[in-house]
């Protein structure tokens, strides 16, 4: 079962990781100025994450897949790691549409 961990940036920003069941982080949030924001995050997250016309399948500019998960607004409220190749980047939307949903929240800012 996939998880949110919560932490602190460095420079006093929140972020949430979404971390598949094995611990591997499969997306990562923006930074957020208050903790309220992070969470509002992780609830877009849950609700869009089902949804494959949010996800924008991309190509960094030395060529490495990755995508951008976005909310109904257009705003990008998660993005993945650079992956080797398409089917990894696929194999990890899939990751995230079956983890999010149902993923506990892990705040280590407490």
């Amino acid at each position: 079962m996939g998880k949110f961990v919560i932490t602190t940036r460095a420079n006093g920003e929140f972020q949430f990781n979404l971390k598949a069941g094995n611990g591997q982080t499969i997306l990562t949030s923006e930074g957020y100025t208050t903790k309220a924001a992070c969470n509002n995050g992780i609830e877009s997250v849950k609700k869009n994450a089902s949804d494959d016309d949010r996800y924008d399948r991309l190509e960094s500019k030395s060529g490495k897949p990755y995508f951008n998960l976005k909310a109904g607004n257009g705003q990008i409220i998660g993005s993945s790691e650079m992956y080797e190749s398409t089917s990894a980047r696929e194999n990890g939307i899939e990751s995230v549409k079956k983890n999010a949903p149902d993923a506990t929240i892990d705040d280590q800012t407490a």
